[in-house]
């Protein structure tokens, strides 16, 4: 049976590997025509044909990939656990997205680099094998390219899934191609989930041994933000009551504007989860007759303005820092919620609408044990705490992210265990 499960991979492998080469044609055309779009960063659009943009350091090197902005944020509190355990571990980020790299190199964690994950096609992934030689693979949450994997496991390097989420729409988007998922899992020595759910899913996709541990969001470091500029809005804000909207959309605009038109003399910070729509997000705000600053334009958050657009990137950590309590965005759209991790990380007591399919489990934990609090449609100002209960709030969201710093510190000594046997061989 182990023979024919072996004999089945080396198939998929295979199959996978000559069905990519289609893609190395067409790859710097379409590659191109996203640069002319904006989307793609151009010193460094070749990055993702495996042409590396940074050397190799010396010594062991670790690479960690996820696929966009908050998974990437999200690995730092691994980095950090892997790095307390073994201090020479040198670091590679890889992730598919512009924005993510903008904003991790704004808080790019010590002996840690950043480049665009290869297309997954065989030339781009030799090339960029080649060059960085990882000592360890791990891949997190969702993005799992099975090229990617296979050229790893093909030049002995011990990989990991860790952080692994898997909602049942995305199981079932995944079925049909269980084969080749049973194949790339097999190259994976640990398989670790974010809760039971997805564990089951990723079993019955043939994944072997999965194990759960939770989440890593809670354990990453908190956010940065500039002592000057953070020592500047606090002076400025002095006596001030602060609430803020994170990573919102239309919706959640919707419902935080009309909660502050209650609350005139408190102010509102705004920052959009696409900073793209700050033009159409301002004039929902003058249309309610609100005050509007605007972060972009210089603009400053004068005693008079009840309404403070954030429309720029990589400044979360100042806003959290700031505000009193956060409505984090995703709950009012359909979008499945975001990241309630890093406003409890600055002690930002945490609201959130109904619709939290993304982070169904953080947000079951943090709800359960009262650190933070589902608003319905409508019911955002009535929902807000008092300064008393935004303490007990923000002091049982704490407790959490303590058990799980414990989690993540015992994940990265079976991660370091892997490689130590992969050394050993």
């Amino acid at each position: 049976m182990a023979k024919g499960r072996t004999r089945r991979g080396a198939a998929i492998r295979a199959a996978y590997g000559l069905a990519s080469w289609a893609l190395v044609p067409l790859a710097p055309v379409l590659l191109k025509r996203r640069l002319a779009k904006g989307r793609e960063l151009p010193a460094r659009w070749r990055e993702k044909l495996g042409y590396a943009t940074l050397p190799r350091p010396k010594g062991r090197l670790v690479w960690l990939h996820a696929v966009g902005l908050g998974e990437t944020m999200a690995l730092r509190g691994l980095i950090q656990a892997l790095a307390a355990q073994a201090p020479d571990l040198e670091f590679l980020i890889t992730s598919g997205t512009r924005g993510s790299a903008e904003v991790i190199a704004r808080d790019m964690p010590p002996k840690c680099r950043h480049q665009f994950l290869p297309l997954d096609a065989a030339p781009f992934l030799s090339r960029f094998l080649e060059h960085w030689r990882p000592d360890l693979a791990i891949w997190s949450e969702q993005d799992l390219w099975p090229g990617a994997i296979f050229a790893a496991q093909a030049r002995g390097i011990p990989q990991a899934l860790v952080n692994a989420r898997m909602a049942a729409r995305s199981y079932e988007s995944r079925r049909r191609l269980a084969p080749l998922y049973r194949a790339a899992f097999e190259a994976l020595a640990v398989i670790d989930a974010q809760d039971a759910a997805t564990a089951r899913h990723l079993s019955a996709l043939g994944a072997p041994g999965v194990t759960v541990s939770g989440s890593l969001k809670p354990a990453a470091p908190p956010l940065g933000a500039g002592q000057a500029q953070l020592d500047a809005l606090q002076t400025a804000l002095a006596g001030r009551r602060v609430w803020l909207a994170a990573s919102c959309h239309p919706g959640d605009e919707a419902e935080a504007l009309a909660a502050q038109a209650t609350r005139p003399d408190d102010l509102l910070i705004l920052a959009p989860r696409f900073i793209d729509r700050a033009d159409a997000i301002a004039q929902s705000v003058q249309a309610r007759g609100l005050r509007l600053a605007q972060r972009s334009k210089g603009d400053e958050p004068s005693p008079e303005i009840q309404v403070y657009l954030a429309d720029t990137l990589g400044e979360m950590g100042l806003w959290y820092r700031l505000a009193d309590l956060a409505l984090v965005g995703g709950g009012f759209d359909a979008i499945g919620g975001h990241n309630p991790w890093e406003a409890v990380q600055l002690g930002c007591p945490v609201l959130h609408g109904p619709d939290t399919a993304n982070f169904m489990a953080d947000y079951a934990a943090l709800d359960a044990t009262g650190a933070a609090r589902c608003v319905a449609r409508g019911a955002l100002a009535q929902a807000m705490p008092n300064p008393e209960e935004a303490a007990k709030m923000a002091a049982q969201a704490q407790a959490l992210v303590t058990e799980a710093t414990q989690n993540v510190s015992a994940l990265a000594a079976r991660l370091m265990a892997l490689m130590e046997a992969q050394s050993c061989r």
